[in-house]
């Protein structure tokens, strides 16, 4: 199975071998894992991979459900899934965007912004779409109390915490694709921002049991980074499209707006009403109780909303720059329309009045405009 053509060959085991092969190679891994679960002897270690552990029967009035907490064998799942990221990203570059490249002709700064923004809008959207079947069917938006009702909300359904290990794995296979896609220098560290702050939050609702909060907010995320993403890619086929860019504007203020108040709803006012917790390593209750402490929540929900007027305060600095750009590019427009007009009006007025020769004056053709006179024979 091989995602990419090579036009020859590279020495085994070195830096060109391992960046054009580490699809394969992690193909190779999981397939291995794969095959284990055929045998007796591996399958329940190949079952620590493929599937999320800790699983407990929670008693409900209608019998027993089957729900999960977090431990440390879930480093192993996220390890597996993150060679299955590395594999649906090889796939995704190789049958869509590279094809599309090799149609539009981009410059190289071009090229790697139109594969990062390709690679994320095909991740936000299956997320996005993921994230809200997951919240509806768990009646997070129907009953919005739930989001702090019972809280820590310790045992997970199987799809909430699955979500969570895959959401880990793909921004944990972003570190290496960094090496692997040859990312430019100048882009490296921002992108390291970006996914450092996505594990942060990510990893702080799965382990501080804040989970359907954060279903929430990451769906309201990926909603706004979908539409920038897609206004990207269309920019880049079309520069004189600029109308997703606005669309984006406004989702973003949007989502920014619904966001800070879940916070302020849910760590303000929705965790100080619950019981104060203890801490339960048994059931997975590690760091919950901090919540306990008015200090902390003030300290996240000050965090929280430092974080988003940055955000906010970025956004418009990057909005009045492109309208100060727009309103230039148009002026000039103007002003060289207007030339063009001035210079055109001088020709026809220079070519209804002639011009002066000799103090003579005389017609374009060079002929007088005086009418001549006749000689009489």
């Amino acid at each position: 199975m091989a995602f990419r053509r090579r036009a020859k060959s590279h020495p085994l085991f070195s830096q060109e071998f391992l960046i054009h092969n580490h699809a394969d190679i992690g193909f190779c891994l999981v397939l291995s894992v794969l095959i284990a679960l055929m045998f007796e002897v591996t399958a329940k270690t190949a079952f620590l991979f493929i599937l999320p552990q800790y699983n407990v029967s929670v008693p409900t009035a209608d019998g027993e459900l089957v729900q999960y907490h977090y431990g440390l064998k879930d480093l192993v799942t996220i390890l597996f899934y993150i060679f299955i990221a590395i594999i649906l990203h090889a796939v995704v570059q190789e049958y869509a965007l590279d094809k599309i490249n090799r149609r539009l002709h981009l410059s190289k700064v071009k090229h790697s912004k139109f594969n990062e923004s390709g690679q994320l809008v095909a991740f936000h959207l299956t997320s996005v779409i993921w994230c809200l079947y997951v919240v509806v069917t768990e009646g997070y938006i129907s009953n919005p109390r739930s989001l702090w009702e019972n809280y820590p909300h310790v045992y997970l359904p199987y799809q909430v915490k699955f979500f969570y290990l895959c959401q880990l794995a793909y921004w944990l296979h972003a570190l290496p694709e960094l090496y692997f896609q040859k990312v430019r220098k100048e882009e490296v560290p921002r992108q390291l921002r970006c996914i450092a702050l996505y594990l942060l939050h990510i990893a702080g609702a799965y382990l501080l049991n804040l989970t359907r909060l954060g279903l929430i907010l990451l769906l309201l995320q990926y909603l706004a980074e979908f539409f920038f993403h897609m206004a990207r890619l269309v920019y880049f086929t079309d520069e004189n499209n600029e109308k997703l860019f606005n669309v984006w504007a406004v989702v973003f203020v949007v989502t920014r707006l619904f966001t800070l108040t879940l916070y302020i709803l849910v760590i303000g006012f929705g965790l100080p009403r619950v019981e104060s917790q203890a801490l339960d390593p048994e059931r997975g209750n590690f760091f919950s109780f901090l919540f306990n402490n008015i200090l902390f929540r003030m300290s996240v929900l000050l965090l929280v909303c430092l974080f988003q007027a940055s955000v906010m305060w970025r956004f418009i600095h990057f909005q009045l720059r492109r309208w100060r750009e727009y309103w230039n590019e148009q002026s000039s427009r103007k002003r060289a329309a207007a030339a063009a007009g001035t210079k055109q009006q001088t020709k026809l007025l220079k070519r209804d009045s002639g011009y002066h020769e000799n103090g003579v004056v005389k017609a374009e053709n060079g002929t007088s405009p005086r009418t001549k006179k006749l000689k009489s024979l």
